[in-house]
């Protein structure tokens, strides 16, 4: 018997190793089968050839040296950027690599930086990724399918962005040491292959050593594999990262030009006038400017008149997401349409815009402004027939009117825009009494709080409060540190506060994070407005899927309009472009591209 039981066992383990050896063998030849690429686009072609050796924005010869130091507001309490804890440091991203690195003259093109080559089959149904030889962490250890695996699963856990962004992906197996395979839950989504080369990258044998905490804030140095690594960090003062002279991927073509600063520093400060400050005195190198008043007046100092200050204006073709005021519905003075639209009609831009701004913003009007992807006059067309198949859930306006914003400016029409607030308030159930617009039901006043983390809004809340008191309404803004803030916004703690959404020329999965109704209760997820609506959800899942940039340009339009319909928002305004005071230190490229101002391609000069 114990004869017969020990023949069993040897003849069990032969045949599991012959059925490894046979599925190693039949994993290899599928591998082998692949058409690999080198790289993913959502346009109609890659723009450069698998040969090529640079981007053509970039200075190849540029030379390695010298630092550029930019400001940062508020504080940090973590080195961690991927959790909900606490506030992270200002570049906290620059360590890692991704799979994919995007390209900056195409609107949505990325090319293998971990990643060797890709494969997905004609119905998008998987996606494959082949991992450099070479690429490594920076204590010298390969990065393997298995860190692949583990920062996914990691970063779907515990940050809701992720989760969403990610929710089609169910499952990512290691077909080999160097190759990795993503499964999604349905075929068709021809943005998902693409889109699972963005995530960052990160190092499981660090996380699981030393019992390392990632869902907690930390101030040791994460370790990571991209061109740069933390090389000291003052709380609340100042961040530094170093370039690394060994890094394993300095030499791809996607790098050459890239990264030529041998010091990245984040300075802190408490407020954007201090920032000014430091800057006029050459303490820090480059500003992004944000405000028109400060662009218009705050820069006429000696250095600038003597060109050692330049001012620049670099122009993008990228979509102008929505920033705005946003309502948070899970307030319940926030639900009825009726009393968001009487707020839009209250936000007078044009009188902003003349006295505080200088002329310098437009009226942003779409979700996806400036660009083909948003919805003008009245449907038409495919839109048209995407509408009619969530026509019971969305409002009448949507096929019979055009949408357009508010229009103020004078005396006269603003009396006439608050006179209409007053109408729909009063539909809405609201009266007047002692000066007071009160709930008829509940007898209690409409009270706003306004949000804020940064004194520069003060100046604008304060404009439209005027107009609120006018007809009513009591509102205060309340001014919190970044911290309280931050967290705040993950637990959806507020009423109003000033939000904004990016959009690029491919929306896709992030627009569930944004509008999705499974997103609205998740704390930290970016769906701050707690939309929750069936019409939107269908629009979203139908750009998803769209098969053809015909049919997403024909969703993507349909959804601008019932988001715009319902007056989720009160839209703010944009600049012509990105606005950049710098001392002259610095190079960069005569060739801008078109969809990025990467200062990662500047050099010292």
């Amino acid at each position: 018997m114990i004869i017969k039981t020990k023949y069993i066992f040897i003849f069990a383990c032969l045949f599991l190793i012959n059925s490894f050896s046979i599925d190693k063998a039949n994993s290899q030849t599928d591998l082998n089968s692949f058409e690999w690429l080198y790289g993913l686009t959502l346009g109609d072609n890659l723009k450069y050839k698998d040969n090529f050796s640079y981007f053509d924005y970039v200075n190849p010869e540029a030379p390695k040296g010298g630092k550029i130091s930019q400001p940062a507001i508020g504080s940090f309490d973590t080195l961690n950027p991927f959790n909900l804890k606490g506030v992270a440091a200002n570049g906290s991203y620059y360590i890692y690599d991704t799979l994919l690195k995007r390209s900056d003259d195409e609107p949505f093109s990325y090319y293998g930086l971990i990643a060797e080559s890709v494969y997905h089959p004609d119905d998008y149904s998987y996606v494959v990724y082949k991992i450099r030889d070479n690429a490594r962490w920076h204590d010298g250890i390969d990065i393997t399918a298995e860190d692949i695996i583990w920062s996914m699963n990691t970063l779907k856990k515990y940050n809701p962005n992720y989760k969403y962004y990610y929710n089609n992906v169910t499952q990512v197996e290691a077909l080999d040491k160097k190759v990795v395979k993503f499964y999604f839950d349905q075929s068709g989504n021809r943005e998902l292959p693409l889109i699972t080369g963005q995530f960052p990258i990160l190092p499981k044998h660090y996380w699981e050593e030393s019992s390392r905490k990632f869902n907690e804030t930390t101030l040791e140095f994460p370790l990571g594999s991209g061109p740069y690594s933390f090389k000291e960090v003052i709380l609340n003062k100042k961040v530094v990262y170093q370039r690394n002279p060994d890094y394993w991927g300095k030499d791809l073509p996607i790098n050459r030009g890239f990264n030529n600063f041998d010091e990245i520093i984040f300075e802190y400060f408490r407020d954007r006038q201090v920032q000014l400050e430091a800057f006029k005195a050459n303490e820090i190198d480059i500003i992004f400017e944000n405000s028109s008043k400060r662009w218009a007046t705050g820069y006429n100092f000696p250095a600038k008149k003597d060109g050692k200050v330049i001012l620049d204006v670099f122009k993008t073709k990228n979509v102008q997401g929505m920033q705005a005021f946003i309502f948070n519905l899970r307030k319940e003075k926030f639900k009825n349409v009726l009393v968001r639209r009487a707020l839009n009609l209250a936000f007078d831009f044009e009188w902003l815009n003349s006295r505080l701004f200088y002329d310098q913003y437009k009226r942003i009007d779409s979700y996806f402004d400036n660009s083909e992807l948003e919805s003008q006059s009245l449907p038409i067309g495919e839109e048209y027939n995407v509408l009619l198949e969530v026509s019971n859930l969305v409002p009448d306006e949507v096929f019979n009117e055009e949408f357009r914003n508010v229009v103020g400016g004078s005396v006269q029409q603003t009396r006439k825009n608050l006179r209409e607030a007053q109408i729909l308030l009063k539909e809405a159930g609201y009266y007047i009494n002692n000066g007071k617009l009160v709930n008829s039901i509940t007898n209690k006043p409409l009270v706003i709080d306004f949000l804020i983390s940064q004194m520069d809004m003060e100046r604008i809340i304060s404009q439209f409060q005027i107009n609120l008191k006018s007809i009513g309404i009591e509102s205060n803004i309340r001014l919190v540190d970044t911290t309280q803030y931050q967290k705040r916004l993950d637990q959806f703690d507020f009423d109003i506060i000033v939000a904004n959404f990016p959009q690029s020329l491919s929306p896709g999965n992030e627009q569930r994070d944004y509008w999705g109704s499974e997103a609205a209760q998740v704390e930290g997820s970016r769906n701050l407005i707690g939309i929750k609506n069936e019409a939107v959800d269908t629009l979203i899942d139908k750009i998803i899927y769209s098969n053809s940039r015909e049919e997403l340009i024909a969703n993507t339009k349909a959804l601008d309009r019932v988001l715009k319909w319902n007056y989720y928002v009160i839209p703010h305004y944009y600049a012509a472009g990105i606005r950049v005071a710098r001392w002259n230190k610095f190079n960069f490229s005569e060739n801008i591209p078109d969809y990025n101002m990467n200062l990662f391609t500047w050099w010292s000069n």
